[in-house]
């Protein structure tokens, strides 16, 4: 074996022909992912127009579809095979007056006041509520004793002829400009119930704005041209835009979740500006190195391409496993964010190529004052600038910080995971619960009837149960219930039994049913699961409070297996991208250490209080029993990203030295600054949906951009190359057999010619 001496860590090399087996390597070869994202790189870039053009079509096409014909958001709240669904399913067949929606406009004077004194405005305004479109029924609260005991707050039931996820938001509108002249009379009027806080409106902060102009400001600075960093802001802002409306006509076929749009949103602006950033930073890279225009961005879009495909396949795959949950509203979200991400990859794919080539060297346009300084006449380098001579891997802080870790691999390795683990230490007391209207911000009408109802009739006003008695099946017949009714009621978590309501059939009894606590106390689970347990085997209780437990209690059980269903898919594709078996386990033990440290972060915040104040929260949360679900699958796909880029450019300089720390070293100082800007605009995105009136959408940008901050810094910098000098050559271990089955779809190497695989030379013939 003849030997060579590698001039960029002078280490002696030997060379292998390159041979199947034993953690072979590609050789460099352009594999199937590769060719396949050069040759739509290019075709987009030979024919920039035609490909501006067909985005503009799709645009024109789908939003305004999506304005005319696409569906409006609801959440499908319903845990397939639970109690609660089957009886809800029984009184839309049975008994439809009973399993319509429900609405409550709520009338409150101030203290010292009796509601009384205005009663005419109150019954004008339960007038109007009654000739708003679906409403079956609706009672005074005069004449229905729906009076607190002061006299101050009152209630108008309203029950729709649909269910409540069915309720159509311009009906809720109606509403709300039904009890608006009451406030006239000095009277507060506010419209809550499980019809209006499942179908309000998602309120926005308008910060959204202002973390893209942050990003714009990040891009700036990593670029140095004003016009480079707006080509991957106006990309995101198209792909989301498609996604946005793909969506809209999702809803038209399907139950879309009220969050979907926010997180879609939120996933494909972070997504779509680092794809975009990637690729871009590459092709300068490319340009530096002094590649002709065409030749860069064919370069770029073969290896920063390639990982694109690969790293955005990862993150829809992750979204749609969301399905393995069986609960339609996550199913939705988890839908709805994959098709945004899609279009993120597409617009990459063939936008950017597009633009970048109609651009050429008009992208570096704009320098800022820093940059122009360094910056000459057109050279050798063409319009690019005067040729100068790329700073070398070895002078850049992050191959020397890489060495540092790589040389003190154990003391590196223990540390991150401490911190990391004491992040993560609060998850382990983590309470879950279903958000309710109490959750919400009191800015929303919503919010505010929720309160009120609970100052003037108890917490467990809000939390109303119904015991469905089936009279067909054997168990309690109708001579029962009177007795079953007491049996409820002495139960110490219920606060009253209404009279029962029968069926037209006569086959059919309802018992609505109020407890003494809210909807997301932990002691309302507890009474449910007492009442369930002491009815006979013909009653069940359902009602929008038990819907949502069972779907807690759903999620509980289903979070292991789509855990595991998602840790599998990523360690087979990983698998098949790099050929390694340590790689992917590698990758999954750090990316959990960064999602529990997201999690505990969350925990601390929300559900302890602590630093709370500067997020504006009103109280504490149990964190929504869905967000350590769509947790999971957003962040364990975003870290697949950061690892995907970093590890297919530790690749190819692996191939080229044939040495574990050093490639590492390499690849960090390669990528470091463009993952450090990527995972910087991410986090800026994220944060700003922080400024959010919601407390939901608040959780989800804290906990997303806590990750992102987490997975960039202590894990890329630290875990990763602590890691692999450990592990050595180890790391590219792949069995022969296993080697020979597998498909080769690596995303390295693209920018260099086949060539032999280069190996250490045994220790005897290194210097």
């Amino acid at each position: 074996m003849g030997s060579l001496r590698n001039p960029a860590s002078g280490a002696r090399l030997g060379v292998r022909r390159t041979g199947g087996g034993g953690g072979h390597l590609n050789g460099g070869a352009h594999t199937v992912m590769n060719r396949f994202t050069r040759r739509i790189g290019s075709a987009s870039a030979r024919r920039p127009w035609v490909t501006i053009a067909t985005w503009a079509v799709a645009l024109l096409l789908v939003l305004p579809l999506a304005g005319t014909v696409g569906g409006s958001f609801v959440d499908d709240l319903v845990a397939p095979g639970s109690q609660s669904e089957k009886a809800m399913e029984l009184l839309e067949e049975r008994f439809p007056e009973a399993s319509g929606g429900e609405a409550v406009a709520v009338f409150a004077v101030p203290e010292g006041q009796r509601l009384d004194d205005h009663r005419p405005a109150v019954e004008a305004a339960v007038a109007r509520i009654a000739d708003v479109g679906h409403v079956a029924t609706t009672a005074d609260p005069f004449t229905a004793g729906a009076l607190s005991a002061d006299g101050r707050i009152g209630f108008a039931r309203i029950t729709f002829d649909v269910p409540a996820m069915d309720v159509d938001p311009e009906d809720i509108e109606a509403l709300t400009k039904a009890i608006e002249p009451v406030r006239d009379d000095g009277v507060v009027a506010e419209l809550g119930g499980d019809a209006v806080f499942i179908n309000a409106e998602t309120e926005t902060s308008g910060a959204e704005a202002a973390g893209l102009l942050t990003a714009l400001v990040i891009l700036v600075v990593a670029f140095g041209t004003v016009v480079a960093a707006l080509v991957p802001i106006a990309l995101a802002l198209v792909a989301v835009a498609a996604g946005l409306g793909s969506v809209t006509l999702l809803a038209n076929a399907m139950d879309v979740s009220t969050a979907a749009p926010t997180i879609g949103a939120m996933v494909g602006l972070g997504i779509g500006i680092d794809y975009a950033l990637f690729i871009v930073a590459r092709h300068r890279e490319n340009r530096a190195a002094g590649q002709d225009n065409a030749t860069a961005l064919s370069n770029a879009m073969g290896s920063s391409g390639a990982a694109v495909l690969f790293a955005g396949g990862a993150v829809i795959v992750a979204m749609a496993a969301l399905a393995l949950t069986g609960l339609g509203f996550l199913t939705s979200i988890g839908l709805s964010t994959a098709l945004v991400v899609l279009f993120a990859v597409a617009s990459a794919l063939t936008l950017l190529p597009a633009l970048l080539s109609l651009l050429g060297d008009r992208v570096h346009k704009g320098r800022t004052a820093r940059i122009a300084r360094k910056v000459g006449p057109s050279g050798a380098a063409g319009r690019w600038g005067r040729k100068r001579t790329p700073k070398r891997l070895e002078d850049t802080a992050w191959w020397r910080f890489a060495h540092r870790v790589s040389g003190r691999p154990w003391r590196h390795l223990l540390a991150a995971s401490a911190v990391l683990l004491v992040l993560a230490a609060p998850a382990l007391r983590m309470e879950t619960g279903f958000p309710d209207a109490g959750d919400d911000a009191t800015s929303t009408t919503h919010r505010r009837a929720y309160d009120l109802l609970a100052e003037g009739f108890g917490p467990g006003f809000n939390a109303p149960l119904l015991i469905v008695v089936d009279l067909t099946r054997p168990g309690a017949d109708a001579e029962d219930v009177p007795a079953l009714s007491r049996r409820i009621a002495a139960d110490p978590g219920i606060a009253t039994v209404g009279e029962p309501e029968t069926s037209a059939a006569g086959d059919t009894v309802v018992l609505p049913t109020l407890p003494t606590t809210a909807p997301a106390d932990a002691e309302t689970s507890q009474t449910l699961a007492r009442v369930r347990d002491l009815v006979p085997d013909n009653v069940a209780v359902s009602g929008m409070t038990a819907m949502t437990d069972d779907l807690t209690e759903q999620l509980t059980d289903t979070l292991p297996v789509f855990i595991a269903a998602i840790l599998a898919a990523s360690f087979l594709l990983l698998l098949v991208v790099f050929r390694s078996v340590a790689l992917p386990l590698k990758a999954a033990a750090v990316n959990l250490l960064s999602i529990g440290g997201a999690y505990g972060v969350v925990v601390a915040v929300f559900q302890w209080g602590w630093l709370g104040f500067l997020f504006n929260l009103e109280g504490t949360f149990p964190v929504a029993s869905p967000m350590p679900t769509i947790f999971f699958a957003v962040l364990f796909a975003l870290s697949m990203d950061y690892e995907v880029f970093l590890l297919s450019r530790v690749r190819e300089e692996y191939e080229s030295t044939g040495d574990t720390r050093e490639s590492v070293a390499r690849g960090m100082a390669a990528t470091g600054r463009v993952i450090t800007s990527a995972a910087l605009i991410m986090t800026v995105v994220f944060l700003s949906f922080v400024a959010n009136p919601s407390p939901l959408v608040k959780m989800m940008g804290l906990g997303l951009a806590t990750a992102i901050v987490l997975d960039a810094t202590i894990v890329r910098m630290v875990l990763v190359p602590a890691a692999m000098a450990l592990l050595g050559r180890a790391t590219w271990w792949l069995p022969r057999w296993l080697d020979r089955r597998l498909p080769r779809m690596g995303v390295e190497g693209p920018d260099r010619q086949p060539h032999p695989e280069p190996v250490l030379a045994p220790a005897a013939e290194r210097p």
